[in-house]
């Protein structure tokens, strides 16, 4: 009974030394977690006690492209630093580098991993010096290896690794992404694999689904093929230790839809024997016509990034409500039609791998629904790239990832400004990552965007950006005095007056606030729930709340903000027809709603003339 005490002590002491090790070694909130390991300065220094064993080693054979192993590992000499490191491609020992090691002054590794755990996460590895880890793989065009590690992240020591780990076709077609095309019977989907088009050739097999099952007439339609190296990226990590083959992407276009009617569709590859390498097989609803009436509904959030199943990586408390957001919106999937992430994707910070992992996320709902992106600060912002904000949140990655990864409806995937017409919606979404003020191109894009809807059968307007060029009560943006990005709203709220926007949503700030109807920081009315007849200003959202690290807001409440949350959330835009809309914000952890209201209005209130909204009038006969 002594013994068992003294283990239970061990254990106990050992569970809570992890929790400490967490504690100290973790970064600080809202920092990318593979940004902390040191792995410039990593040895390698093997050690004959120390093992790391995976199974199974063979991985997908059902064609599965995600899946659990089981690591196993220990050492004589544990402690509660270590750390076990999963790499792809499995050789990332010095002889993978670009440089080769001349001298004992260089790096032994090159690449960071992509995704770790602590060893005593295993409870009893302290005392026993083995522990076992499950870890969820997804697949990567690569293979597989798992490292121990000791010396904590600060001076990393390689001293065990395990033998390579493998798909049973790593190069297979995975994590299709919709998107809707410039056009509303156009449907586009992109997927990933690791076929370049001289080894196979990219397809998609689609067709409308028959009225009492099947497919009608199935077409198969070429893809476009881009991918980049590294010689791409603006700086680091994303060009040294971040960097990771992105594999292939690859993008196809489903032309002249019926409206409304549902199409299946699987992507492929043929192979130079004529044999076909096939992905999974989902279904879409094609978009409505621009002006239909019928049942609209939208999902808008930003900021969401990505977080793992398996507990890696997530010591930093980055991206904490991610899962929840995903999985909310997957579990609610036939409720809504299209979805906008406006901006702040994986948070990658030039970590290439996380783009994989985000992709794999999210794609039980960008396989189903048209995914519609923005850019934000850490998929564009690098010093001297041609940028409007001269800093380095995209961790060398200068939108490159991003513009390849996803497709949208732009006329230049460099400028990210599109606008998608879905229904009795017009979106248009700018790129805040380049100049928006009056003069610039995409100022005059916005203009022609906002400008050219036909409001009596569109009539309901939204703009879209990811930093806050509206309204915020967020801590910082207060402290600066304007609540706002600097210089965000001055010369755009004419714009937004003019054309009589009905809605504004940013993300960047990391919570939920609603405003009233405003116009040069005034509120137009005092009706905060219905709103009917004429709007006389704008409705100005952050929906900032998809999933990364919280922010505050200042103490003060200004008197245009409505309700405010500090959880993780996202909207839902729901038109009934041409008069009547419901807005909805619902939190990712129940998806129950905690914030809404409803408009209601006819053409003519459109039409009518507000402050600063119609041109001169003459009395001439």
């Amino acid at each position: 009974m002594g013994k068992m005490l003294h283990v239970v002590l061990v254990v106990v002491l050992a569970m809570a030394a992890a929790s400490a090790a967490m504690v100290s070694a973790s970064p600080a909130e809202g920092i990318q977690p593979l940004s902390k390991i040191a792995i410039h300065k990593a040895t390698v220094e093997l050690h004959g006690s120390a093992y790391v064993r995976v199974t199974p080693a063979l991985l997908g054979d059902q064609g599965e492209d995600t899946v659990w192993v089981t690591v196993k590992y220990g050492w004589e000499n544990p402690s509660s630093d270590d750390w076990i490191a999963v790499f792809s491609p499995a050789d990332f020992i010095s002889g993978s580098c670009p440089n080769p090691r001349r001298n004992a002054d260089e790096p032994g590794l090159c690449t960071a991993p992509i995704k770790y755990q602590y060893a005593n996460y295993s409870a009893n590895y302290r005392y026993w010096g083995k522990g076992t880890i499950r870890f969820q793989i997804i697949n990567q065009r690569s293979d597989f290896s798992f490292a121990l590690f000791t010396g904590g992240f600060e001076n990393p020591k390689l001293v065990a690794v395990s033998k390579a780990v493998a798909f049973k076709n790593p190069n297979a077609p995975v994590f299709p992404r919709l998107a809707q095309g410039k056009t509303h019977d156009e449907m586009t989907v992109t997927w990933t694999s690791g076929y370049n088009i001289d080894e196979a050739y990219p397809l998609v097999e689609w067709g409308m689904v028959a009225p009492g099952g099947g497919v009608r007439n199935p077409t198969r339609t070429p893809a476009g093929t881009l991918t980049f190296n590294r010689g791409s990226m603006c700086g680091e990590p994303a060009r040294t230790v971040g960097w990771r083959d992105p594999g292939f992407i690859h993008t196809a276009f489903m032309r002249d839809l019926w409206p409304n009617k549902e199409y299946t569709y699987k992507s492929g590859h043929e192979l130079s024997d004529g044999t076909m390498v096939w992905g999974k097989s989902y279904t879409f609803r094609a978009p409505p016509t621009p002006g239909q009436n019928s049942l609209q509904r939208i999902i808008v959030f930003g900021d969401m990034g990505k977080a793992e199943r398996d507990g890696s990586n997530e010591f930093a408390n980055y991206q904490p409500g991610s899962l929840n957001t995903t999985d909310t919106l997957v579990k609610d999937l036939d409720n809504y039609d299209i979805v906008f992430h406006i901006g702040d994707m994986p948070y990658a910070n030039g970590y290439l791998s996380q783009w994989d992992q985000f992709t794999a996320q999210v794609a039980p709902i960008s396989a189903r629904k048209p995914y519609m992106v923005a850019s934000g600060n850490h998929e564009r912002d690098w010093p001297n790239t041609g940028g409007f904000f001269d800093v380095k949140d995209s961790g060398g990655e200068c939108g490159v990832p991003a513009e390849t990864m996803y497709y949208y409806p732009a006329e230049n995937r460099a400028n990210f400004w599109y606008k998608v017409d879905y229904g009795m919606f017009r979106f248009c979404v700018a790129d805040t990552g380049h100049d928006w003020r009056e003069g610039t191109p995409q100022h005059k894009f916005i203009e022609e965007c906002l400008s050219t809807v036909d409001r009596k059968h569109q009539p309901w307007l939204i703009f879209a950006a990811h930093r806050v060029l509206g309204y915020s009560s967020n801590a910082w943006y207060a402290a600066e005095g304007s609540f706002e990005e600097p210089e965000g709203r001055e010369s755009l709220q004419k714009l937004w007056q003019r054309y009589r926007v009905d809605m504004a949503f940013f993300g960047h700030v990391h919570n939920y606030e609603r405003t009233c109807p405003l116009y040069q920081s005034q509120c137009v009315t005092g009706e905060r729930s219905h709103y009917s007849g004429t709007m006389n200003g704008t409705i100005f959202v952050v929906a900032g709340g998809g999933g990364s690290h919280l922010s505050s807001y200042t103490t003060a409440i200004p008197r245009w903000s409505v309700f405010r949350d500090q959880d993780y959330g996202f909207v839902k835009l729901t038109a009934f027809n041409h008069s009547s809309l419901l807005f909805e914000y619902k939190k990712s952890s129940d998806g129950n709603v905690y914030d809404s209201f409803t408009v209601d209005r006819d053409y003519r209130d459109v039409l009518s003339c507000v402050h600063d909204s119609c041109f001169p009038t003459t009395l001439a006969l």
